[in-house]
């Protein structure tokens, strides 16, 4: 094998140093004449003491995170902080969830507007809000955008104009520059609301820390963020020591990046746009080979990225062209020599280009692009495990918090338990342990709006607040006038079945939705106010038998209407996750906290296949979601009615949705009722405990609900 060219760094550093040198000094200058100001600043550090002299009067004070326009997933947290309990997360609102557009970078009207209804339901208003603060330095991402766009001139020149990453559109940022004055305008707050620019990274680190099992501990905690970009680089590393945190490192690149990486291959290989592609390509991996002494792909793939000293890693740019032209033109001849050209843009979506595993008995390349998703994944791996090593030896900790869009990667972060065992720590650290490992609910971008309202809290001197132990909420909870309204359309059958305002009447409905399951039913629950991110974990699920072995093709095919690599996850309590899977001891932490939200695959036991088939993907893992009884009675009530049912305390869980966002309020609940040919019920509960069961009416009616709830009140007496 010939051996690969190899180019690390940008031609011209000087020059982007240079661009980034002056765009940052002017564009804190600009900035903050518009109402944006740097943390460091005079505003923002008299900011941090006046909030800090009011926590110790003994006031309340409320903080929002924004994610504003021209960055994907815009949005907003409120968080409430006391100098007694420290932060109190309120909402996290994703725009998404309430425009229907999927990781919208559109203003967050919808958002703010139901962020403002929480608190006047809390006797305050948007005028109690001490501080506006924001998920990225605005100054620093565009002197990066600059600093990336002269690296290579002048064919990088073209990033000024295409899209340069998933997380950023340079036209909708041009909304920032106006963003202080709109929300004065919005609110009545005066010409202009200041807003403090938090680093994006940091926030990513510091909630996530927080957040974990790990925070109360006297001992270092490493934090590593790796990511598509921030607004200085892609990796940071962090430790904390004594409820402190210190940044150890940034790459200072957009383009030296995990992220990026994926992204691009995943989508230019998978057919499937940035931000749709990456977790069906994780999904293709299991069905290519895993294996990188026989992959035919891996060997050379891995050329693409250069693992340094330190745990540095590097775009090899002979190979790579996407730190010029990742939409159009992101392959050099070598890289087309061994994944084939790229598709282009025009071509994503189309049935023809994307990645289907159903094609492999009649399309000879399907298999040869499963393998080259293996391989995309054994090398991403291999990357992972390189920064983490150097963080590790480092920092001389066994604890580990991972965060970023890549710790979306649920294979990848299992790969990191099982690489750090005990051996490894007897080698590197010579002591016996292994690998903790805790990775939030929330690790992408829409978890950063709380990271930069809780890091801004702790900056005005307030404690850290409770460890997480279950997944943040996003919202309101739906109203029942709310349900009522949305059931009255002409082409849904509903009736009120009960409520869960009791212990008696939650067992009641749990059974009922057992009992449906169990005779092959797919119904979805909507409950409470919806989970914030990417995965619906029981209040906006939708719940089917993992004994089936047909129910991942049904799921697929008549209900989500998606493509067949993508696995369906176990929702579980935790002694049936333990009875069917390999639970690691490195997420043991808070009682096996980390596999609360689906963010971890885990290896299933020799007889999980045969048992639960429907939830054990083609690699043999699953992504797990344990239930606790205190977190979500209602959902663990129907996984101990289930257990009685079909002897398995364990059902199918897949988010609430077809082809957009989790549905958030009544109305988007119906509509996907309505859309999804294979849904048979679905059950919606009241903010005061009432329960409706709602499906398809007049020539779409199956009759299979109304006959399973007929025939479970005749059992019941």
């Amino acid at each position: 094998m010939l051996k690969p060219e190899i180019r690390i760094g940008p031609r011209h550093p000087r020059l982007a140093a240079w661009g980034y040198e002056l765009t940052r000094r002017l564009g804190e200058a600009s900035l903050a004449g518009r109402g944006l100001h740097k943390v460091s600043g005079k505003f923002a550090q008299a900011k941090i003491a006046e909030i800090r002299a009011r926590l110790q009067r003994g006031e309340t004070i409320y903080i929002a995170g924004l994610a504003c326009p021209g960055t994907h997933n815009t949005g907003v947290a409120l968080v409430e902080v006391t100098q007694k309990d420290g932060p109190r997360l309120i909402v996290n609102n994703e725009e998404e969830r309430f425009s229907g557009n999927k990781h919208t970078n559109e203003f967050p009207q919808h958002a703010l507007d139901d962020m403002r209804k929480v608190l006047q339901q809390m006797g305050r208003d948007i005028g109690d809000i001490a501080a506006f603060v924001t998920t990225w330095d605005y100054p620093a991402l565009l002197a990066m955008l600059i600093r990336t766009s002269l690296e290579e001139a002048p064919a990088s020149l073209k990033l000024l104009r295409a899209p340069i990453a998933p997380a950023i559109n340079l036209r909708q940022m041009d909304q920032v520059r106006r963003l202080s004055r709109k929300l004065g305008r919005m609110y009545g707050l005066g010409e202009q609301v200041p807003l403090i620019c938090m680093p994006h990274h940091d926030n990513h680190a510091w909630y996530s820390f927080t957040a974990s099992p790990f925070a109360d501990r006297s001992e270092p905690v490493a934090i590593a963020v790796l990511d598509g970009t921030g607004d200085v680089g892609s990796i940071s590393l962090y430790v904390v020591k004594n409820g402190e945190m210190q940044q150890l490192y940034c790459n200072e690149s957009l383009f030296d990046s995990l992220g990026a990486f994926y992204t691009v291959v995943s989508s230019s290989q998978g057919g499937w746009t940035w931000l749709s592609s990456e977790g069906r390509y994780m999904g293709a991996a299991a069905w290519g080979d895993m294996n990188r002494a026989t992959n035919p792909y891996y060997a050379r793939l891995k050329a693409v990225l250069q693992l340094g000293p330190n745990g540095t890693v590097a775009l090899n740019r002979a190979m790579a062209n996407w730190y010029a032209d990742p939409g159009d033109n992101p392959y050099r001849q070598p890289l087309i020599d061994i994944l084939g050209p790229p598709l282009r843009p025009d071509q994503l979506w189309n049935p023809d280009a994307v990645l289907r595993v159903e094609d492999i008995e009649h399309r000879p390349d399907t298999k040869d692009r499963l393998d080259k998703a293996a391989a995309t994944q054994l090398v991403f791996e291999d990357a992972m495990i390189h920064v983490i090593d150097h963080l590790l030896r480092f920092t001389g900790t066994d604890r580990l918090v991972l965060t970023g869009g890549v710790a979306l990667n649920a294979l990848g972060n299992m790969r990191l338990l099982e690489h750090f065992d005990e051996a490894w720590f007897e080698r590197a650290q010579q002591r016996k342990t292994r690998l903790h490992m805790w990775i939030p609910p929330v690790p992408g971008d829409p978890g950063v709006p709380i990271g930069a309202a809780w890091l801004f809290a702790h900056m005005a001197g307030a404690p850290r607040g409770a460890p997480l132990s279950h997944a943040f909420y996003c919202g309101l909870p739906p109203a029942h006038a709310d349900i009522s309204a949305a059931l009255r359309a002409d082409d849904v059958a509903s009736i009120p079945i009960g409520y869960v305002s009791t212990p008696e009447g939650r067992d009641a409905i749990a059974d009922l939705m057992a009992f449906a399951v169990a005779q092959g039913g797919v119904i979805a629950i909507y409950q409470g106010a919806a989970e914030t991110g990417p995965r619906a974990l029981g209040h906006r699920s939708i719940l089917a038998n993992p004994c089936d072995p047909h129910v991942r093709e049904r799921l697929n095919e008549r209900v989500k209407y998606r493509e067949a690599i993508r696995p369906l996850a176990p929702m579980a309590t935790l002694q049936s996750a333990r009875d069917y899977f390999e639970l690691e001891d490195g997420a043991s932490d808070g009682d096996y906290n980390a596999y609360n939200y689906m963010v971890l695959t885990a290896h299933s036991k020799p007889e999980a296949r045969d048992k639960i088939p429907a939830v054990v993907h083609a690699d043999g893992t699953g992504r797990i979601q344990i239930v606790r009884e205190a977190h979500d009675p209602l959902t663990y009530a129907y996984l101990k009615a289930l257990g009685r049912r079909i002897g398995v305390e364990m059902s199918v869980n897949t988010s609430f949705n077809v082809a957009g966002p989790i549905a958030q309020t009544p109305a988007q609940a119906i509509d996907t009722l309505r859309r999804s040919k294979g849904l048979d019920a679905v059950l919606l509960v009241a903010d005061d405990g009432t329960v409706y069961a709602a499906w398809h009416g007049g020539e779409r009616d199956s009759g299979r609900f109304t006959g399973w709830y007929a025939a479970w009140k005749q059992a019941r007496g």
